[in-house]
């Protein structure tokens, strides 16, 4: 019962935890306009997180940095193009096993 008892707690702290960062923006959005260049850099904030996220995986997820390349660039030249994010995705993809199979 002991190790029930902690691990609930253990599982509502990380709750409590979780939900604060989540709702003090829903507190304090309504105070204040945020207008300008700290707006734009709101806006483009995610896709710079997203990026630096994604980016050093793209070479290091098929174990081989060659296909990881050639499926950024066509990921990247798809996109230049104005196609969907899903044609995107599978074109990237595609290429990256083109290349694999190639090498």
């Amino acid at each position: 019962m002991n190790t029930m008892l902690s691990a609930g707690l253990a599982v509502l702290g990380m709750a409590v935890v979780t939900y604060i960062p989540r709702l003090l923006p829903l507190l304090f959005t309504e105070r204040f306009q945020v207008t300008g260049r700290l707006r734009l850099f709101l806006d483009y904030l995610p896709y710079a997180v997203l990026s630096a996220l994604v980016f050093p995986a793209i070479f290091t997820s098929t174990g081989d940095a060659w296909t990881g390349t050639a499926g950024a660039l066509a990921a990247f030249l798809l996109s230049l193009a104005g196609l969907p994010i899903i044609v995107v995705v599978f074109g990237g993809i595609g290429a990256a096993m083109l290349t694999g199979w190639l090498l």
